[in-house]
Formats: structure tokens, C-alpha cells, sequence
């Protein structure tokens, strides 16, 4: 499966809420209608989903939200499941843990795409060494740090000052002068996407 390189609106408006693909402070209902779905008439309601439905939409939600490809995100559901405790809160921490969603946490990217570029780029390092793959999971104590490459892009620069008005996750610890941050802790079910039921993404594959 190719990755998606269509309208971000189109998929948030498909899930019916934010997947955080779009940047900026503005809430994202001032740039996607997300009650309207691509295809439908205006005005038209969502229709009521079966189980399953409600299953695949959960995954899908998830999956687009962090930028991975079908066949990779049923590889973290095999090894979360292999994981001691709840296999929905250990996929999550395995999403949170890839490289490109720490850079996006830490603010040096607008979006979770931006930030797999940044690193695709070999912009990023990971404890003084550059590296350039986007899953690559990070660890507690673990320093990520923008290369001199990539202190000069403007997108960077852009992203540190709207991260400024946004916060940055206190699991993370963030110097943006020097652009380089520490990740104090994987971060618990509670500091992630409230909204996500990882239980029906659980259900979907456990079929």
C-alpha cells in the first residue's frame, strides 16, 4: 500500500476528527469541515457502523494519525501483543516511541509527515549520531537533536515558535535555543490521544 498523498482535510473529514495532519494553532475546525464526508451530500448524516465498522474505523483513525502503512501497523500490533500488560496501551507506546512522533513532540516539526522528512533528511540525531529512519524507536533518556542542517530550515523555525504557544508534553524535556530535548519517560496511556479506543484496534486484529 502506497502512502497517502492526497488532501490531509480529506482524511481527518473521512474519520470524522482531528488526526493532527494539518499545521498551525488554529483549530482544525476552521480549515476542515469534518461533518462532512468526502463523497456525501451536504448535510449528509454518517451512517450508523456495525461493529467491525467501528473497528477498522478506530485502526484506520490511528494509523493515518501517525503516518504508518497498513503492513507496518499490524507488525506493532504483532509485537505489542508479545508485550507484557494490555497489548492496546503497549501499541500506543510503540506509535509514541518511533522516532518522527518524538521530534513532532519535542516541537521541531508542525506535523508528524514533516518531522518524517526532517529525519528521512538525515536532519535529526539521536544521542550525537544521525539517524535517518523514521520508525526507529527511541528510549527513556534517550537526547534528540537537530542537526546543523537543519537548524537553518525555515520550517524548523517555524515549528519551534508555534510550539512555544502550544506547550511541549511534560514526559519531554525541551531546549529550543539549543533544538535538542530529552524524553524522560515513554509516556503513560494517560499522556495519549484521549480520544483513541484502542480496545476496538485490539478487537479488529484479534479476529
Amino acid at each position: 500500500m502506497a502512502r497517502y498523498l492526497g488532501p490531509k482535510c480529506k482524511l481527518s473529514r473521512r474519520e470524522g476528527t482531528d488526526l493532527f495532519l494539518k499545521s498551525g494553532i488554529k483549530p482544525i475546525e476552521s480549515k476542515c469541515k469534518l461533518n462532512s464526508i468526502p463523497g456525501s451530500k451536504v448535510g449528509g448524516r454518517r451512517e450508523r457502523l456495525s461493529d467491525y465498522g467501528n473497528q477498522l474505523r478506530e485502526k484506520q483513525k490511528l494509523r493515518r494519525m501517525y503516518g504508518v502503512l497498513e503492513k507496518q501497523f499490524k507488525n506493532y500490533y504483532k509485537k505489542a501483543s508479545k508485550i507484557k500488560g494490555s497489548t492496546g496501551e503497549n501499541l500506543l507506546k510503540l506509535l509514541e516511541g518511533r522516532l518522527d512522533n518524538m521530534v513532532y513532540r519535542m516541537g521541531f516539526a508542525v506535523t508528524r509527515a514533516e518531522a518524517r522528512q526532517l529525519v528521512s533528511h538525515k536532519s535529526i540525531m539521536v544521542n550525537g549520531k544521525v539517524i535517518n529512519i523514521p520508525s526507529y524507536q527511541v528510549n527513556a533518556s534517550d537526547e534528540i537533536s537537530v542537526t546543523d542542517k537543519g537548524r537553518d530550515q525555515l520550517r524548523v523555525k517555524n515549528a519551534v515558535n508555534i510550539s512555544s504557544q502550544l506547550g511541549i508534553s511534560e514526559w519531554l524535556s525541551v531546549d529550543q535555543k539549543k533544538l535538542k530535548g530529552i524524553v524522560n519517560s515513554i509516556p503513560e496511556r494517560e499522556d495519549i490521544l484521549p480520544d483513541i479506543q484502542e480496545n476496538l484496534v485490539v478487537e479488529f486484529y484479534s479476529k
